[in-house]
Order: structure tokens, then sequence, then C-alpha cells
């Protein structure tokens, strides 16, 4: 008979247990805490889309719609996109499910996004992230909320040491167009000298190539034009008033005025949270206004402003997370007991206790399963104790032991 050859895990994806998993979740459950205490709703959207939802969103000649995103067509003939990321897809919800009336929204949401990319550490082609978004805000304080909640985040994660806030502006609409017409003429000037990918940015997308990686592109990137020099009043103003915003809540950040978005729709603030502790991909937080995307998306002009963080790579930053703690274990003996303890660990369950329940291998072993799990008691059943109504109660850090009637156990164990 042919052997039956098992199935392997897709590459880039994972599958999340034990310590790795305890970090994972430490991440989600605390960033549900942090976003109750700022007021922000949580929400959840589809995992796919209309393929045009990404496509119109994130610009058709960007490395993920042109080279990252999973794209398919369904039975009906539609193409489809598992999601890339989430601000596309809340945009969308926010204009075809009615919640302008909701406005300013300040909302979240956590889950898996999807790009087809080369893993390496820290980088999956299923990974995960958490996001916090506020639309219809065109207020600078959105910003600042914003950002003090990202901080607070990663405080209460007690992986800010080391991490830095990186803080720019783009302007506004005029800055913006001023400000890129004088980088063309500058990268213009130069062109003999550009790499080739920075030579198709030029024509596309001039500004990305103040962030190019290639040592050709560099000593022209950083000669470039800052932006200061085109801002209009009011986008100093506005930038002025998110930076004062941010001293006043006590979060630190410098500014880097070579941190850009290269989609149209961006506007204003633009901000990462960088670490030296995750190699050279050392970005754990990033977001940005984009008071543009949703007028791209057909609906009226609303402002926006948003940021999203890996999961994973939060995790990684973690301190070895403690192990999980139960209240007590069951220890049965015999057929009679095992049959009486299923009734005392449900009843115990239901009323609030966390218990498990040790059925195999002998005494020792099944008292080494209780230290093991981290149990404050081990709940011990046998012929004389079910005789008498009761459970001998060890309390397993002080080796001390008392007998305790089935009806008290919930409350002894508290």
């Amino acid at each position: 008979m042919a052997r039956i050859e098992t199935p392997r895990r897709i590459r880039g994806t994972q599958d999340i247990f034990g310590d790795e998993q305890r970090r994972f979740a430490h991440v989600l459950s605390t960033f549900e805490r942090v976003r109750a205490l700022y007021c922000f709703q949580r929400i959840d959207i589809p995992v796919f889309e209309s393929t045009a939802v990404f496509a119109r969103s994130l610009g058709e000649t960007t490395d993920v719609v042109s080279k990252e995103m999973y794209t398919f067509e369904d039975r009906g003939g539609d193409s489809l996109t598992l999601r890339p990321e989430f601000t596309a897809g809340i945009a969308r919800a926010y204009l075809t499910e009615g919640w302008q009336q909701f406005a300013p929204l300040k909302i979240t949401t956590s889950g898996p996004v999807f790009r087809y990319e080369r893993p390496q550490k820290g980088r999956f082609r299923q990974f995960h992230q958490i996001d916090a978004e506020v639309i219809g805000a065109a207020e600078p304080a959105a910003d600042v909320e914003l950002l003090v909640l990202a901080d607070q985040l990663l405080r209460e994660l007690g992986i800010a040491e080391g991490v830095t806030l990186q803080l720019n502006t783009l302007g506004d609409a005029e800055t913006r167009e001023a400000w890129r017409a004088a980088l063309v003429a500058h990268f213009e000037a130069h062109r003999g000298a550009l790499s080739e990918d920075s030579l198709t940015r030029l024509e596309k997308n001039p500004m990305r190539i103040l962030d190019s990686k290639d040592p050709r592109d560099r000593p022209i990137a950083d000669s470039a034009p800052d932006i200061d020099a085109y801002l209009t009043p009011e986008a100093r103003a506005f930038f002025d008033a998110v930076t004062a915003g941010l001293d006043a809540a006590g979060v630190a950040w410098e500014r880097n005025a070579r941190l850009v978005r290269g989609l149209d729709y961006y506007r204003h603030t633009a901000f990462e949270f960088v670490t030296d502790r995750l190699g050279a991909q050392g970005t754990v937080l990033a977001g940005g206004r984009y008071d543009g995307l949703i007028g791209s998306l057909g609906g009226p002009e609303t402002a926006g402003v948003g940021w999203a963080a890996g999961v994973e790579r939060l995790a990684m930053l973690l301190d070895e997370p403690a192990a999980a703690t139960i209240d007590a274990v069951v220890v049965p003996m015999g057929a009679d007991a095992e049959a009486r303890a299923m009734g005392i660990v449900a009843d115990l369950r239901r009323a609030g206790v966390a218990v498990e329940m040790a059925y195999k291998g002998k005494m020792k072993a099944r008292m080494a399963k209780a230290d093991a799990l981290g149990a404050r008691f081990a709940i011990i059943l046998g012929d004389d104790e079910l005789a008498k109504g009761v459970a001998a109660v060890k309390t397993l850090g002080a080796g001390t032991q008392a007998e305790v009637a089935f009806a008290d156990l919930a409350e002894a164990l508290r």
C-alpha cells in the first residue's frame, strides 16, 4: 500500500503555539485593554474584498498591488483579493455601511493580512496586524490621540525602551504639489546617476526615491530639497499643533524629514515607531494622515488618520511571557472517583474556577502534572473521600492539606 504523504504547512505561514502563542495573545489582549481606555470601538471587516478596493487605494504601481497581493477570481467571475492591510477595507466599510453618521469615528481592529513576499525573520505571507483609525476628524488632536495611544501600548507591552517615534509632515495638497515639483527637478538633474528602480519611481512616484536603500541613490536623495521650504502657513500650523500636543502628553519624538508616503492621498502627519532590536527592518508601528483616501474610493472628501503594527514583530520584542496558571487540578483515584470528579469539575468551572482534570497515570505522575500546570491546589478524590462527601484539598506551595465538603469547594478555592 502506497504511503500517504502528510501535507506540509504552506511556506510563509505559521502555526502558533506555546510560548509563542502566549506572546501573541499578550499583544492582542494589551491592545484591547488600551484601546478601551481611549474609547475606541472594535470593528471586524471581511478578510477579502473586491480587488478594486486595494488597487484604487494603494495605487496600481505600488509593489503591494503589482507584486504582493493574493488575488483570485471566484466562481462568479469577480476579482477578489485577500486583504494586504486594513485601512482600505475600513474606508470601504465607512462608505458602504453608512458609518458617516458616527463621525468622528474612532475604531480599531486586528487579524490576519496577506502579502506574497519573501519570508524572513518576523515577516510572513500570512501575518497579523493591529490597526487603529480616526475617520472624519480633520483636527491635529486626532493625530495626537492616535500617537499617544500607540506610545501607551508600547509602554504597557514593556517594549518602549529603545523605540523612537520618528515624525514628519507631508503638508497639505498645495505643499505637496510644490514639493513634488521641486523633487522632480532635483532628480531630473541627476537622472544619469540614479538606480533603475529610482528612474521608474521618478516617472510614477518621485517621493519614494527619498527612502531608497540603493547606495547610488543615497547622495542624491540626501541632497534633495526638504519639504519645510514649501509648507503653507496652514500646513506648518498643523504640524506645530501635533508636536505641541505630543510634548504636552509627554511623548518623545524626533523629526525625520526624509520620512515619506508616496501616495497622493496622504497629507500632513507621517510617523514610524522604530527600534534597532529587529535588525534592518526596524519599524514596529507606522501610519499617517490620509485625508484623500475616501475621496479616491468615490466618497466625499473625508479626513482620516491611522496606524498599523505587526503582531509578530511586537511579540518578538516582549520579555518571556509568564506561563498561564490555573486554580486547581482534580486528581481522582478509581472509577467511582472519576465519575464523581466529572460533576465536581463542571461545577467548579461554572463557578469561575479554572480547573484541569488529571485522570491518567499513578498518583505521583498526576501530582507532577498539577505542579507542571502551575496549579495552586490539588483536589484529591478517592474511595475514602467519596464515602465522607469531601475532597482532600492540598495547597501545593505550602504542602498543607485539608478536607473540604463538595458543596464548599468553590468558595474554599477562591
